[in-house]
């Protein structure tokens, strides 16, 4: 089974053909979009829209012509049909839907969050289900247990921002440019958390998360401050900290409630090696292994949407087809059979 996909959710332009019973990339493109956003300090959709416009054929092209096969040996084409942004998404679907329907196969719909689930299944051939997911994106942050494709329950979320969102936004406040999330991980390698207190976000029972009040206190500090904060490194580090810690001690209460035995993080926010640590950290003290893409399937890709797809098409499971919408928003429960 071949599966050629696309991602255009958001400001990354990507194709991938993957042989999904092997688990293998036969050959992908990823053309990210930050050179047009920068000037901007965040992503503006109609300028992702027509990067997605200009760069799809040539990346297809590549993509197809690297792998070596022809449209004939392609089984199903598959593209993001949702969530992200509305116009993004209707690039990388129509495109997806015009290859399939050319050449008489089927298109399967696409979640993007089922491909950041399932990303760590591809990566690690050791990973079974079922396992604890800690999904950790720039518009998401959930516990969800993961039983099988198809098979998903949510055991907690954000309350308000997102994790992702959450580092941009501190990274704004800080002066950094965009994308400022990998930047306050930089900014963080050189500073000293430990003088600089910042409350702990939802120190509470739930498997719920919370962190705008986080964004908020550090907003408060550099404003009342009488001198002028920016690119502070230790402001960055008592931040990264503070977070990572009450991700790994709401995921600690997800291992303790569930006795999974193994521990999965993914989504853009899964390449913070300080948030990694911890949560590797944690997972050993409840005797769960742990599971971390490698990074190029952290970020947005097309091989993780090629890999979910694929997995559902076998499992005979709904993908849609060249009736599907794009959804803005799409609930990975919804996905759920």
């Amino acid at each position: 089974m071949r599966i050629f996909a696309i991602e255009t959710s958001c400001d990354e332009t990507a194709t991938a053909i993957v042989d999904v019973p092997a688990r293998r990339t036969l050959a992908q493109r990823v053309y990210s979009q930050l050179p047009e956003h920068a000037p901007y300090g965040g992503v503006v959709p109609e300028i992702a829209s027509r990067a997605h416009l200009e760069r799809l054929p040539e990346l297809a092209a590549q993509t197809l012509a690297e792998s070596g096969l022809s449209w004939a040996d392609i089984t199903a084409f598959a593209a993001t049909t949702g969530p992200g942004l509305t116009t993004a998404l209707v690039i990388g679907t129509t495109f997806a839907k015009t290859l399939a329907l050319a050449n008489g196969k089927p298109f399967l719909a696409t979640n993007h969050i089922e491909g950041h689930a399932l990303s760590p299944h591809f990566a690690n051939t050791q990973l079974t289900f079922p396992y604890l997911l800690l999904l950790v994106t720039g518009g998401h942050t959930q516990l969800i247990m993961v039983e099988g494709v198809g098979r998903y329950t949510q055991l907690g979320t954000t309350l308000d921002d997102a994790v992702g969102e959450c580092f941009d936004k501190v990274g704004k406040l800080l002066g950094l440019p965009h994308p400022a999330g990998p930047q306050v991980e930089k900014l963080a390698a050189t500073g000293n958390p430990q003088g600089i207190k910042l409350p702990s976000p939802l120190h509470d029972t739930s498997l719920n998360f919370s962190f705008s009040g986080l964004k908020t206190a550090v907003k408060d500090l550099l404003t009342h401050n009488p001198q002028p904060i920016t690119h502070n490194p230790s402001i960055a580090s008592a931040f990264q900290t503070t977070v990572a810690q009450s991700l790994a001690r709401k995921t600690g209460l997800a291992l303790q409630q569930t006795a999974a035995t193994q521990l999965v993080v993914a989504g853009g926010v899964a390449a913070n090696a300080a948030i990694r640590s911890a949560l590797q950290q944690v997972a050993a003290q409840h005797g769960a292994t742990f599971t971390a893409p490698p990074l190029s399937l952290c970020t947005d890709n097309a091989v993780m949407i090629a890999y979910a797809a694929g997995l559902r098409h076998a499992a005979h499971l709904s993908t849609g087809g060249l009736g599907s919408a794009v959804r803005p928003r799409w609930p990975l429960e919804e996905m759920a059979v």
